[in-house]
């Protein structure tokens, strides 16, 4: 039988490269997630809460799991290959950075969030503001993000799909998008959040074996030689920092200095929203209590900073010794259309070296990848396009088991979106920077809208409108002056410096124009939401009092509230605000501490530093260890 299904998927791509085993893996993780899913399909049907939310009632390590799943996506190392091949594993910054917003999410935001007791955070809008704005402003970035944004957060993580398709069997776009996507859109239909969530459970663990089995393979490559030969190549020793030299002043500036200092705590991307947001929010809502979001938020920073990047690097490093530039990569694969050619193509060309075996689990761990995205990302954006618009506004009077039908026929629609669009991205990096772009300036708000009242929903509607017409500017209409002026004025001014200071500067123009055009969308988003701010209305009291009542935010931000609430008979809500903040930053702080500990003390250990990965090791649980002790002291 099997030999049959291969012969007949043969005969419409590459597919006949797998082994009988392989077939056997694939097929076997197929019947096993589509099982999952129809086991709970009865459960699921039973309301929206338990459609999306699981009924409020997941445990921390059952979500923690889930959301490092989601975030593990089939592009994941495909973006982290691109990067590490272009500006070595100190490139890697332009994400690592978005630790300090998971951190701060863990131990301000998780325990917030939960206590809101909303459905999806674009209910929070008509929580925390009032009137007509909060209403439009619901519905509006209900569709915005559920569907517009989502479908491209999809598609850039099925171009990574097409490309894996491609490269280890010869599938067309078309045939991997096809293959794809059928199962995993049966069982995320029917088993809802409950079904992502039991199977994400599995798909971490085949997804990290895949990865950690590619990493051994690519190591062992003939060509590399262990890692003994991978760390004196001379193409790998040059991208080997765990940081950008500082005399490389634009690769230091965008890759390492602004994301510290300006991208992790402005700029709005999925699974890193300051202040928490779309599908790492879900997960929270959906757990037992306050003290289980945290858990769980807390487990998946750590797993996802700390224990999976360096799998992908060690590929990365192998495939610039096998294929050391885009050429080499055309060559092996002149089936790949040319426009897909790119160093992302990396990752899934080490992987054509896996043996008969190992080609199925590595497989089935890109698929369980792709499938925890996909599957997590449908339910999300089904969940603010029913409860957030078809339920708010066109209606209010549904059923349950109408609403969740219409989730229902909300996943497959996207879907079809998600694969249309995806056919038009040519790289994993380009969608990374598009989507920084779009939410460049905005993450300020979400971190200060639960601590200042005067926020209100005409704030959120300007950084939203705002950015995104920065970003299409700078995308499709800016002058090609505007920018090189500016990095030829950053250029000559970082030259001076350096001759000043007698310091030898490798000053290059280019590296830096992704990084320009995201702080001048954080300057001008951020100017503009803020005067907006400040020159209308906050909400009105009576909300504003609900809100400190429900979420007991604290703070000097909510005095001027507070004294309202006490003047209308409530002093109690004074007393209860407890301003947690202080101590929540001091956790924050030493958490990122601990994890960057972890992450450069497995990356000591493999470059043969014992001693320095020893001690950053002991860094690490010190710093953890602080961090338990000051939580459940101060914040438990």
């Amino acid at each position: 039988m099997l030999d049959g299904l291969a012969d007949w998927f043969g005969r419409i791509g590459g597919l006949a490269k797998l082994s009988l085993l392989d077939w056997a893996i694939l097929f076997g993780y197929f019947l096993i997630t589509l099982t999952i899913g129809v086991a709970v399909t009865r459960r699921a049907s039973q309301s929206t809460a338990e459609y999306f939310l699981s009924g409020r009632r997941m445990p921390w390590w059952l979500l923690g799991f889930s959301m490092v799943a989601t975030t593990f996506s089939s592009d994941t190392p495909n973006l982290v290959t691109d990067i590490t091949r272009q500006q070595g594993v100190g490139g890697n910054w332009q994400w690592w950075a978005l630790l300090l917003t998971g951190m701060l999410t863990v131990f301000i935001y998780a325990r917030l969030w939960r206590r809101s007791g909303v459905m999806t955070d674009i209910e929070f809008y008509e929580l925390r503001y009032s009137g007509a704005t909060a209403a439009f402003l619901r519905g509006f970035r209900a569709l915005y993000l559920g569907v517009f944004f989502n479908v491209l957060v999809m598609a850039s993580v099925t171009l990574a799909a097409i490309k894996i398709g491609g490269v280890m069997l010869g599938l067309t776009p078309i045939e991997t998008i096809f293959l794809a996507c059928v199962v995993t859109l049966i069982y995320s239909a029917l088993g809802g959040l409950t079904g992502v969530v039991f199977t994400d459970f599995l798909l971490f663990l085949f997804a990290m074996v895949g990865a950690i089995v590619a990493a051994v393979v690519a190591v062992q490559h003939p060509s590399v030689g262990g890692l003994a030969g991978l760390w004196t190549h001379e193409a790998v020793r040059q991208k080997m920092a765990f940081c950008p030299s500082p005399t490389s002043t634009d690769l230091f500036i965008s890759v390492f200095l602004i994301p510290l200092t300006i991208q992790w705590w402005s700029v709005w991307y999925p699974g890193s929203e300051p202040g928490g947001g779309g599908y790492v929010a879900q997960r929270m809502l959906a757990a037992k209590n306050e003290t289980h979001a945290t858990a769980a938020t807390l487990f998946f920073n750590i797993a996802h900073y700390a224990i999976r990047p360096w799998p992908w690097i060690l590929v990365a490093l192998c495939s610039l010794v096998v294929f050391p530039d885009l050429d080499a990569l055309a060559q092996a694969f002149p089936h790949v259309p040319r426009r897909v050619i790119g160093n992302d193509l990396a990752y899934p060309a080490m992987l054509t070296f896996l043996p008969a075996g190992w080609m199925g689990v590595v497989l089935v761990s890109l698929v369980a990848a792709y499938m925890s995205t996909i599957s997590t990302h449908l339910n999300w954006g089904a969940s603010y396009v029913v409860n957030d618009f078809y339920k708010r506004f066109l209606r209010p009077q549904a059923g349950e088991r109408e609403l969740v039908n219409v989730g229902r026929v909300t996943t497959v629609i996207l879907m079809v979106l998600m694969a249309i669009f995806a056919l038009v991205l040519s790289n994993a990096l380009q969608a990374f920077q598009i989507m920084l772009q779009v939410g460049a300036g905005t993450g300020l708000l979400f971190i200060l809208r639960w601590f200042w009242w005067r926020i209100n929903a005409l704030s959120e509607l300007t950084a939203m409108i705002v950015s995104f017409a920065v970003a299409c500017y700078f995308q499709f209409f800016a002058p090609p002056w505007l920018i090189s002026g500016i990095q030829g004025a950053i250029c000559a001014g970082l030259l001076a410096c350096g001759q000043i200071l007698g310091i030898s500067l490798q000053v290059e123009i280019g590296a830096t124009e992704a990084a320009i055009r995201m702080v001048l969308g954080v300057a001008i988003t951020t100017l503009s939401w803020i005067s907006v701010t400040l020159l209308t209305r906050p909400a009105d009291m009576q909300t504003l009092v609900a809100f400190c009542r429900k979420i007991r935010p604290g703070g000097p931000g909510w005095k001027k509230v507070l004294a309202y609430a006490a003047a209308q008979g409530e002093p109690e809500l004074a007393a209860e605000a407890k301003w947690e903040v202080p101590a929540g930053i001091l956790c924050m702080i030493l958490g990122c501490v601990a994890v960057y500990a972890a992450l450069f003390s497995v990356g000591s250990l493999l470059y043969g530093m014992p001693l320095t990965g020893t001690i950053l090791a002991a860094v690490a649980v010190v710093s953890l260890v602080a961090v338990l002790r000051i939580w459940f002291k101060k914040l438990a």
